[in-house]
């Protein structure tokens, strides 16, 4: 452990390891990062969004906000487009304008107006007030063993990337409109079984048969229940496996810069999706 000079020497925490060393450092002496005390180093990856106590609470917030939002832009558009169906699948639905400006996916919008940034967009936003329920319920449940495991930054970019290709796999599947945030709690349940199946033990089979169940559960539900896209939850599972394997968890390699940067860019790349959509959307509400 070093000494360090307070009166001529500035401590900072390693934006890798978080412990205390020198701003004057070239190398983390704990970690090994290069330039710790780099100021773009430490704004990419100092994001309170991203905390392991509070991802899982800001991504249904933001989930809740966006819902909330798709509900009053429908009023705002066409009142009579909610969604009031005695059906409890379909009770308080936001209208199919409101979705495509908010940045809905699948072949409409990308074939016809090339909006590929949906493919992240579109897993914030949901049909009815129990498909965000459901999908909540299923994110509180799972979301924290992805989160022990593999970290809060390598869970974010699960849950992104996952989303985003089981998306792409649903386009190129020809499914016409598609949301929600099952194709990245999908990729969440994929990352699970890869863990659970790699780590091995009696801890790792208890994981892997858990969330077996889990899988069977949901491709039954979506073949019993219209409307349910199948294809996205089942690129998002393949994507959580592979995310899981690449990205790799906890015990086999623990948290690294590069994991949290790019944990940062899905923040970005997220954030403008969201952003682009309702600004390029709202000139052809009309048209969908």
């Amino acid at each position: 452990m070093r000494c360090m000079n307070r009166s001529n020497t500035k401590a900072i925490l390693c934006p890798n390891c978080r412990l205390l060393i020198s701003l004057d450092e070239e190398r983390c002496p704990h970690c090994g990062l290069r330039n710790p005390g780099s100021r773009w180093k430490n704004l990419s990856i100092a994001s309170g969004l991203l905390g392991p106590e509070r991802i899982i609470t800001n991504i249904i917030a933001v989930n809740v906000v966006l819902f909330i939002l798709s509900i009053l832009l429908s009023i705002l558009l066409n009142p009579g487009s909610i969604g009031f169906s005695m059906n409890p699948l379909y009770f308080l639905s936001p209208g199919q304008a409101s979705l495509f400006i908010l940045g809905e996916t699948g072949s409409y919008a990308i074939v016809y107006y090339h909006r590929w940034w949906t493919l992240l967009s579109a897993g914030w936003l949901h049909a009815s007030i129990l498909h965000i329920l459901f999908n909540m319920m299923a994110l509180r449940q799972i979301g924290p063993l992805i989160v022990q495991e593999y970290g809060a930054y390598r869970m974010f970019s699960i849950y992104t990337l996952s989303g985003a290709l089981g998306f792409l796999v649903s386009y190129l599947w020809g499914i016409p409109y598609t949301i929600g945030a099952s194709a990245s709690i999908c990729g969440l349940i994929g990352a699970a079984l890869y863990f659970g199946k790699s780590r091995g033990g009696q801890y790792g089979q208890m994981v892997y048969k858990q969330v077996s169940v889990w899988v069977i559960s949901i491709f039954v539900f979506g073949l019993l229940i219209p409307g349910i896209n199948n294809w996205a939850h089942g690129g998002g599972l393949v994507g959580g496996v592979l995310a899981g394997f690449l990205l790799g968890y906890d015990e086999k390699n623990p948290e690294t810069y590069h994991h949290k940067l790019l944990a940062a860019i899905c923040v970005l790349a997220t954030l403008a999706a969201l952003i682009a959509s309702p600004l390029i959307g709202i000139r052809f509400p009309w048209q969908h």
